[in-house]
Protein backbone atom coordinates (compact mmCIF):
# COMPACT_ATOMS: atom_id res chain seq x y z
CA UNK A 1 0.00 0.00 0.00
CA UNK A 2 1.37 3.42 -0.94
CA UNK A 3 1.83 6.14 1.66
CA UNK A 4 -0.75 8.30 -0.10
CA UNK A 5 -3.32 5.50 -0.08
CA UNK A 6 -2.72 4.89 3.64
CA UNK A 7 -3.26 8.59 4.38
CA UNK A 8 -6.47 8.74 2.36
CA UNK A 9 -7.77 5.66 4.13
CA UNK A 10 -6.98 7.20 7.52
CA UNK A 11 -8.81 10.38 6.54
CA UNK A 12 -11.92 8.37 5.63
CA UNK A 13 -11.74 6.11 8.69
CA UNK A 14 -11.21 8.97 11.17
CA UNK A 15 -13.75 11.31 9.61
CA UNK A 16 -11.15 14.00 8.87
CA UNK A 17 -12.78 17.06 7.35
CA UNK A 18 -9.86 19.47 6.96
CA UNK A 19 -6.11 19.40 6.33
CA UNK A 20 -3.83 22.11 7.72
CA UNK A 21 -0.79 22.69 5.52
CA UNK A 22 1.96 24.05 7.76
CA UNK A 23 5.16 25.90 6.88
CA UNK A 24 7.26 28.59 8.53
CA UNK A 25 8.45 32.02 7.63
CA UNK A 26 12.13 32.87 7.98
CA UNK A 27 11.66 33.90 11.60
CA UNK A 28 10.18 30.50 12.49
CA UNK A 29 6.54 31.52 12.91
CA UNK A 30 4.15 28.75 11.88
CA UNK A 31 1.94 29.60 8.93
CA UNK A 32 -1.00 27.50 7.80
CA UNK A 33 -3.30 27.01 4.83
CA UNK A 34 -6.45 24.96 5.50
CA UNK A 35 -8.00 22.88 2.74
CA UNK A 36 -11.01 20.55 2.73
CA UNK A 37 -9.85 16.95 3.04
CA UNK A 38 -11.43 16.23 -0.34
CA UNK A 39 -8.79 18.47 -1.98
CA UNK A 40 -5.78 16.61 -0.62
CA UNK A 41 -5.21 14.28 -3.59
CA UNK A 42 -4.90 17.27 -5.90
CA UNK A 43 -2.55 19.06 -3.50
CA UNK A 44 -0.32 16.00 -3.28
CA UNK A 45 -0.16 15.84 -7.06
CA UNK A 46 0.18 19.53 -7.88
CA UNK A 47 0.80 21.49 -4.68
CA UNK A 48 -1.33 24.20 -3.09
CA UNK A 49 -0.96 27.75 -4.38
CA UNK A 50 -0.44 30.59 -1.92
CA UNK A 51 0.66 34.22 -2.02
CA UNK A 52 3.96 34.66 -0.21
CA UNK A 53 4.30 38.41 -0.73
CA UNK A 54 2.96 39.42 2.68
CA UNK A 55 4.81 36.80 4.76
CA UNK A 56 7.69 38.25 6.80
CA UNK A 57 10.94 37.78 4.93
CA UNK A 58 9.44 35.15 2.66
CA UNK A 59 9.09 36.58 -0.83
CA UNK A 60 9.23 39.77 -2.79
CA UNK A 61 6.01 40.84 -4.47
CA UNK A 62 7.47 39.84 -7.82
CA UNK A 63 7.92 36.28 -6.49
CA UNK A 64 4.64 36.09 -4.63
CA UNK A 65 3.22 33.02 -6.37
CA UNK A 66 4.28 29.96 -4.36
CA UNK A 67 3.21 26.35 -3.99
CA UNK A 68 3.12 24.20 -0.87
CA UNK A 69 4.15 20.60 -1.39
CA UNK A 70 3.31 18.39 1.61
CA UNK A 71 5.83 15.95 3.10
CA UNK A 72 3.66 12.85 3.50
CA UNK A 73 5.89 11.63 6.33
CA UNK A 74 4.48 14.46 8.47
CA UNK A 75 0.81 13.50 8.26
CA UNK A 76 -0.68 13.65 11.76
CA UNK A 77 -4.18 13.88 13.18
CA UNK A 78 -4.46 16.96 15.40
CA UNK A 79 -5.62 15.51 18.74
CA UNK A 80 -7.37 18.73 19.81
CA UNK A 81 -9.76 18.63 16.85
CA UNK A 82 -12.92 16.50 16.76
CA UNK A 83 -16.29 15.99 15.14
CA UNK A 84 -17.24 18.24 12.26
CA UNK A 85 -13.89 20.05 12.48
CA UNK A 86 -11.66 16.94 12.69
CA UNK A 87 -8.35 18.10 11.22
CA UNK A 88 -5.05 16.55 10.16
CA UNK A 89 -1.73 18.29 9.61
CA UNK A 90 0.96 18.08 6.93
CA UNK A 91 4.22 20.04 7.04
CA UNK A 92 5.10 21.42 3.63
CA UNK A 93 8.07 22.56 1.61
CA UNK A 94 7.60 25.72 -0.42
CA UNK A 95 8.28 25.60 -4.15
CA UNK A 96 8.19 28.21 -6.87
CA UNK A 97 5.74 27.90 -9.74
CA UNK A 98 8.37 26.05 -11.80
CA UNK A 99 8.26 23.28 -9.20
CA UNK A 100 11.71 23.99 -7.77
CA UNK A 101 12.34 24.21 -4.01
CA UNK A 102 12.02 27.84 -2.93
CA UNK A 103 15.38 29.16 -1.70
CA UNK A 104 13.61 31.24 0.96
CA UNK A 105 12.01 28.22 2.67
CA UNK A 106 13.78 27.41 5.99
CA UNK A 107 12.87 23.71 5.79
CA UNK A 108 14.46 23.49 2.35
CA UNK A 109 17.58 25.17 3.78
CA UNK A 110 17.93 22.41 6.37
CA UNK A 111 17.28 19.68 3.80
CA UNK A 112 20.03 21.14 1.62
CA UNK A 113 22.63 20.98 4.44
CA UNK A 114 21.47 17.48 5.46
CA UNK A 115 22.11 16.34 1.88
CA UNK A 116 25.62 17.78 2.08
CA UNK A 117 26.25 15.71 5.20
CA UNK A 118 24.80 12.61 3.54
CA UNK A 119 27.08 13.08 0.53
CA UNK A 120 30.00 12.96 2.98
CA UNK A 121 28.61 9.75 4.50
CA UNK A 122 27.04 11.24 7.64
CA UNK A 123 23.61 11.18 9.22
CA UNK A 124 23.04 14.02 11.72
CA UNK A 125 21.07 13.15 14.85
CA UNK A 126 19.78 15.60 17.43
CA UNK A 127 18.04 15.64 20.80
CA UNK A 128 16.67 18.82 22.38
CA UNK A 129 15.77 19.95 25.88
CA UNK A 130 13.15 22.66 25.33
CA UNK A 131 12.34 24.89 28.29
CA UNK A 132 9.23 27.06 28.56
CA UNK A 133 7.09 28.96 31.06
CA UNK A 134 3.44 28.43 31.93
CA UNK A 135 1.70 31.51 33.33
CA UNK A 136 -1.79 32.25 34.62
CA UNK A 137 -3.96 34.65 32.70
CA UNK A 138 -5.07 37.80 34.50
CA UNK A 139 -8.71 38.29 35.48
CA UNK A 140 -9.30 40.32 32.33
CA UNK A 141 -7.90 37.43 30.26
CA UNK A 142 -4.72 39.28 29.33
CA UNK A 143 -1.30 37.69 29.47
CA UNK A 144 0.96 38.35 32.46
CA UNK A 145 3.94 36.72 34.16
CA UNK A 146 2.26 35.16 37.18
CA UNK A 147 3.76 31.65 37.59
CA UNK A 148 1.35 28.74 37.81
CA UNK A 149 3.12 27.29 40.88
CA UNK A 150 6.28 27.54 42.98
CA UNK A 151 7.94 24.26 41.98
CA UNK A 152 11.67 24.45 41.30
CA UNK A 153 14.22 22.08 39.75
CA UNK A 154 12.74 18.55 39.56
CA UNK A 155 10.18 19.43 42.26
CA UNK A 156 6.82 17.69 42.05
CA UNK A 157 4.28 20.39 41.16
CA UNK A 158 0.69 20.32 42.46
CA UNK A 159 -1.46 17.56 41.00
CA UNK A 160 -3.44 19.87 38.66
CA UNK A 161 -0.15 20.93 37.03
CA UNK A 162 1.00 17.32 36.90
CA UNK A 163 -2.17 16.48 34.98
CA UNK A 164 -1.58 19.31 32.53
CA UNK A 165 1.95 18.07 31.85
CA UNK A 166 0.68 14.51 31.42
CA UNK A 167 -1.85 15.81 28.93
CA UNK A 168 1.00 17.49 27.04
CA UNK A 169 2.85 14.18 26.86
CA UNK A 170 -0.30 12.41 25.66
CA UNK A 171 -0.79 15.01 22.95
CA UNK A 172 2.87 14.67 21.92
CA UNK A 173 2.48 10.92 21.72
CA UNK A 174 -0.63 11.31 19.56
CA UNK A 175 1.45 13.52 17.25
CA UNK A 176 4.16 10.83 17.13
CA UNK A 177 6.64 13.03 19.00
CA UNK A 178 8.72 10.77 21.21
CA UNK A 179 9.19 12.13 24.72
CA UNK A 180 12.27 11.38 26.77
CA UNK A 181 11.03 13.25 29.87
CA UNK A 182 9.17 16.31 31.14
CA UNK A 183 9.99 17.96 34.48
CA UNK A 184 10.06 21.19 36.47
CA UNK A 185 12.94 23.55 35.81
CA UNK A 186 14.68 26.03 38.13
CA UNK A 187 12.43 29.07 37.70
CA UNK A 188 8.90 29.28 39.06
CA UNK A 189 6.42 28.12 36.44
CA UNK A 190 9.21 26.83 34.20
CA UNK A 191 9.20 23.36 32.65
CA UNK A 192 11.39 21.31 30.34
CA UNK A 193 10.32 18.94 27.60
CA UNK A 194 13.03 16.55 26.36
CA UNK A 195 12.71 15.16 22.85
CA UNK A 196 13.95 11.63 22.24
CA UNK A 197 17.01 11.48 19.97
CA UNK A 198 16.25 11.28 16.25
CA UNK A 199 17.26 12.43 12.77
CA UNK A 200 17.72 16.18 12.36
CA UNK A 201 14.71 16.88 10.13
CA UNK A 202 12.44 14.76 12.33
CA UNK A 203 13.49 16.77 15.40
CA UNK A 204 13.05 20.12 13.61
CA UNK A 205 9.51 19.11 12.61
CA UNK A 206 8.86 17.86 16.16
CA UNK A 207 10.00 21.11 17.76
CA UNK A 208 7.84 23.15 15.41
CA UNK A 209 4.86 20.94 16.25
CA UNK A 210 5.57 20.81 19.99
CA UNK A 211 5.49 24.59 20.34
CA UNK A 212 2.01 24.63 18.82
CA UNK A 213 0.84 21.62 20.85
CA UNK A 214 2.10 22.87 24.23
CA UNK A 215 0.53 26.29 23.69
CA UNK A 216 -2.75 24.62 22.70
CA UNK A 217 -2.87 22.40 25.81
CA UNK A 218 -2.03 25.38 28.02
CA UNK A 219 -4.82 27.43 26.44
CA UNK A 220 -7.31 24.60 27.00
CA UNK A 221 -6.52 24.82 30.75
CA UNK A 222 -6.82 28.61 30.97
CA UNK A 223 -3.05 29.16 30.98
CA UNK A 224 -0.66 30.53 28.44
CA UNK A 225 2.74 29.23 27.44
CA UNK A 226 5.71 31.29 26.31
CA UNK A 227 8.97 30.27 24.70
CA UNK A 228 10.34 33.78 25.24
CA UNK A 229 13.96 33.31 26.37
CA UNK A 230 13.76 35.35 29.59
CA UNK A 231 10.32 36.69 30.57
CA UNK A 232 11.10 37.39 34.27
CA UNK A 233 13.98 39.58 35.41
CA UNK A 234 14.87 37.74 38.61
CA UNK A 235 14.38 34.21 37.26
CA UNK A 236 16.51 32.03 34.96
CA UNK A 237 15.68 32.06 31.26
CA UNK A 238 14.63 29.25 28.95
CA UNK A 239 17.19 27.43 26.86
CA UNK A 240 17.17 24.81 24.14
CA UNK A 241 20.16 22.64 24.98
CA UNK A 242 20.84 20.62 21.84
CA UNK A 243 22.61 17.25 21.81
CA UNK A 244 24.24 16.29 18.52
CA UNK A 245 26.10 13.42 16.92
CA UNK A 246 27.08 12.20 13.46
CA UNK A 247 26.33 8.62 12.43
CA UNK A 248 27.54 6.46 9.56
CA UNK A 249 24.90 6.72 6.86
CA UNK A 250 25.13 2.98 6.11
CA UNK A 251 25.65 1.36 9.53
CA UNK A 252 24.20 4.08 11.81
CA UNK A 253 27.31 3.76 14.02
CA UNK A 254 28.11 6.84 16.12
CA UNK A 255 31.12 8.40 14.39
CA UNK A 256 31.80 10.71 17.35
CA UNK A 257 32.74 7.82 19.64
CA UNK A 258 36.30 6.56 20.10
CA UNK A 259 36.98 5.13 23.56
CA UNK A 260 40.70 4.88 22.78
CA UNK A 261 41.12 8.64 22.45
CA UNK A 262 41.18 11.34 25.11
CA UNK A 263 37.68 12.43 26.22
CA UNK A 264 36.24 9.53 24.20
CA UNK A 265 36.02 11.76 21.11
CA UNK A 266 36.98 10.59 17.65
CA UNK A 267 38.95 12.82 15.31
CA UNK A 268 35.71 13.56 13.43
CA UNK A 269 34.05 14.64 16.67
CA UNK A 270 36.97 16.91 17.57
CA UNK A 271 36.90 18.54 14.13
CA UNK A 272 33.12 18.98 14.35
CA UNK A 273 33.40 20.50 17.82
CA UNK A 274 36.17 22.83 16.70
CA UNK A 275 34.04 23.95 13.76
CA UNK A 276 31.13 24.85 15.98
CA UNK A 277 33.40 26.80 18.33
CA UNK A 278 34.96 28.60 15.36
CA UNK A 279 31.57 29.68 14.00
CA UNK A 280 29.84 30.10 17.38
CA UNK A 281 29.56 33.88 17.34
CA UNK A 282 27.90 33.93 13.91
CA UNK A 283 25.64 30.97 14.71
CA UNK A 284 24.34 32.78 17.78
CA UNK A 285 22.30 35.19 15.67
CA UNK A 286 20.26 32.21 14.45
CA UNK A 287 20.28 30.20 17.68
CA UNK A 288 19.39 33.14 19.95
CA UNK A 289 17.43 35.38 17.56
CA UNK A 290 15.61 37.84 19.82
CA UNK A 291 16.67 41.01 21.61
CA UNK A 292 15.48 39.23 24.75
CA UNK A 293 17.78 36.26 24.04
CA UNK A 294 20.74 38.31 25.21
CA UNK A 295 19.14 38.86 28.60
CA UNK A 296 19.57 35.11 29.03
CA UNK A 297 23.01 34.48 27.51
CA UNK A 298 25.76 35.19 30.00
CA UNK A 299 23.29 36.48 32.57
CA UNK A 300 20.86 33.68 33.36
CA UNK A 301 21.78 30.59 35.40
CA UNK A 302 24.30 28.40 33.53
CA UNK A 303 23.70 30.20 30.23
CA UNK A 304 27.05 30.36 28.42
CA UNK A 305 29.14 33.49 28.12
CA UNK A 306 32.40 32.32 26.52
CA UNK A 307 33.22 30.21 23.47
CA UNK A 308 34.55 27.23 25.41
CA UNK A 309 33.94 23.50 25.77
CA UNK A 310 34.17 21.13 28.71
CA UNK A 311 33.08 17.82 30.20
CA UNK A 312 31.92 19.04 33.61
CA UNK A 313 31.55 22.81 33.36
CA UNK A 314 27.89 23.49 32.55
CA UNK A 315 28.69 27.15 31.88
CA UNK A 316 30.68 26.12 28.80
CA UNK A 317 29.17 26.76 25.39
CA UNK A 318 29.54 23.10 24.39
CA UNK A 319 29.59 20.28 26.91
CA UNK A 320 30.68 16.72 26.17
CA UNK A 321 28.75 14.51 28.59
CA UNK A 322 30.68 11.39 29.54
CA UNK A 323 28.74 8.34 28.33
CA UNK A 324 28.21 5.53 30.79
CA UNK A 325 30.58 2.57 30.46
CA UNK A 326 29.34 0.30 27.72
CA UNK A 327 27.22 3.08 26.16
CA UNK A 328 29.92 4.82 24.14
CA UNK A 329 27.50 4.88 21.21
CA UNK A 330 25.76 7.72 23.09
CA UNK A 331 28.76 10.07 22.70
CA UNK A 332 27.42 13.50 21.81
CA UNK A 333 28.04 17.25 21.94
CA UNK A 334 25.64 19.45 23.93
CA UNK A 335 25.36 22.98 22.53
CA UNK A 336 23.97 25.25 25.26
CA UNK A 337 23.43 28.69 23.67
CA UNK A 338 20.24 28.06 21.61
CA UNK A 339 16.89 29.15 23.01
CA UNK A 340 13.39 27.94 22.10
CA UNK A 341 12.45 31.07 20.14
CA UNK A 342 14.71 30.03 17.25
CA UNK A 343 13.59 28.71 13.89
CA UNK A 344 14.40 24.99 14.33
CA UNK A 345 15.16 24.45 10.65
CA UNK A 346 17.66 27.30 10.42
CA UNK A 347 19.12 26.50 13.84
CA UNK A 348 19.90 22.88 13.02
CA UNK A 349 21.14 23.86 9.55
CA UNK A 350 23.79 26.24 10.90
CA UNK A 351 24.84 23.80 13.67
CA UNK A 352 25.44 21.09 11.09
CA UNK A 353 27.12 23.37 8.57
CA UNK A 354 29.55 24.71 11.18
CA UNK A 355 30.50 21.19 12.25
CA UNK A 356 30.94 20.00 8.68
CA UNK A 357 33.25 22.94 8.00
CA UNK A 358 35.35 21.91 10.99
CA UNK A 359 35.64 18.40 9.53
CA UNK A 360 36.46 19.65 6.05
CA UNK A 361 39.11 22.06 7.34
CA UNK A 362 40.35 19.61 10.03
CA UNK A 363 40.21 22.43 12.56
CA UNK A 364 42.33 22.20 15.70
CA UNK A 365 40.31 21.84 18.89
CA UNK A 366 41.24 24.15 21.76
CA UNK A 367 41.78 22.72 25.24
CA UNK A 368 38.66 22.20 27.37
CA UNK A 369 37.83 24.74 30.05
CA UNK A 370 36.74 23.01 33.24
CA UNK A 371 35.48 24.95 36.25
CA UNK A 372 37.83 22.84 38.38
CA UNK A 373 40.90 24.60 36.91
CA UNK A 374 40.54 27.45 39.39
CA UNK A 375 44.12 28.65 39.20
CA UNK A 376 43.94 29.11 35.45
CA UNK A 377 40.38 30.36 35.21
CA UNK A 378 40.88 34.12 35.26
CA UNK A 379 43.93 34.19 32.99
CA UNK A 380 42.43 31.77 30.49
CA UNK A 381 39.15 33.69 30.29
CA UNK A 382 41.06 36.75 29.13
CA UNK A 383 41.97 34.82 25.98
CA UNK A 384 38.61 33.15 25.43
CA UNK A 385 36.29 34.50 22.76
CA UNK A 386 33.09 36.00 24.11
CA UNK A 387 29.64 35.19 22.77
CA UNK A 388 27.76 38.23 21.42
CA UNK A 389 26.23 40.29 24.22
CA UNK A 390 23.48 41.86 22.10
CA UNK A 391 21.48 40.92 19.03
CA UNK A 392 23.35 43.67 17.20
CA UNK A 393 26.71 42.08 18.00
CA UNK A 394 25.42 38.71 16.82
CA UNK A 395 24.17 40.14 13.53
CA UNK A 396 27.57 41.77 12.93
CA UNK A 397 29.27 38.40 13.51
CA UNK A 398 26.84 36.68 11.13
CA UNK A 399 27.56 39.20 8.38
CA UNK A 400 31.27 38.29 8.54
CA UNK A 401 30.90 34.49 8.43
CA UNK A 402 30.60 33.11 4.91
CA UNK A 403 30.09 29.51 6.06
CA UNK A 404 27.04 30.29 8.19
CA UNK A 405 25.67 32.63 5.52
CA UNK A 406 26.07 29.79 3.01
CA UNK A 407 24.08 27.46 5.27
CA UNK A 408 21.19 29.92 5.09
CA UNK A 409 21.68 30.87 1.48
CA UNK A 410 21.77 34.50 0.26
CA UNK A 411 18.00 34.86 0.07
CA UNK A 412 17.31 33.82 3.67
CA UNK A 413 20.40 35.47 5.13
CA UNK A 414 19.67 38.86 3.52
CA UNK A 415 16.09 38.89 4.76
CA UNK A 416 16.92 37.52 8.18
CA UNK A 417 19.59 40.18 8.70
CA UNK A 418 17.25 42.92 7.48
CA UNK A 419 14.37 41.85 9.72
CA UNK A 420 16.52 41.37 12.81
CA UNK A 421 18.47 44.61 12.35
CA UNK A 422 15.14 46.43 12.18
CA UNK A 423 14.04 44.68 15.37
CA UNK A 424 17.27 45.65 17.15
CA UNK A 425 17.06 49.27 15.95
CA UNK A 426 13.46 49.56 17.13
CA UNK A 427 14.40 48.17 20.54
CA UNK A 428 17.22 50.70 20.92
CA UNK A 429 14.81 53.56 20.26
CA UNK A 430 12.39 52.58 23.06
CA UNK A 431 12.60 54.48 26.35
CA UNK A 432 12.09 51.83 29.03
CA UNK A 433 10.46 52.03 32.46
CA UNK A 434 13.90 51.36 34.00
CA UNK A 435 15.37 54.45 32.30
CA UNK A 436 12.53 56.65 33.50
CA UNK A 437 12.89 55.34 37.08
CA UNK A 438 16.64 55.86 37.06
CA UNK A 439 17.01 59.18 35.29
CA UNK A 440 13.78 61.18 35.05
CA UNK A 441 14.00 62.91 38.42
CA UNK A 442 17.79 62.83 38.72
CA UNK A 443 18.76 64.84 35.66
Amino acid sequence: MSQQTAILQTIEREGVQFIDLWFTDILGIVKSVTIPASQLEGVIAHGSHFDGSSIDGFARVAESDMELHPDLNTFRLLPWSAGETRTARLICNAHNTQGEPFIGDPRNALIRVIKQAEEAGYRFKVGMEMEFFLFRRRENGQQGVEPTEEASYFDMPPEPMQNIRRQMVRVMDALDIRTHAIHSEIARGQHEFEFAYDDALTIADAMLTARVAIKTVAQQHGLFCTFMPRPITDQPGSGLHTHQSLHDIHTDDNIFSDSEQEYGLSDIARYFLAGQLHHARAMTAILAPLVNSYKRLGKSFEAPTYVTWAHVNRAALIRVPRPQPGREDHTRLELRCPDPSCNPYLAIAVMLKAGLDGIQQKMTLQEPFEETILGQKRSRLRNAAHLPTTLGDALDALREDDVILDALGPYISDRFLEAKQQEFDQYNQIVTRWELDQYLGKY
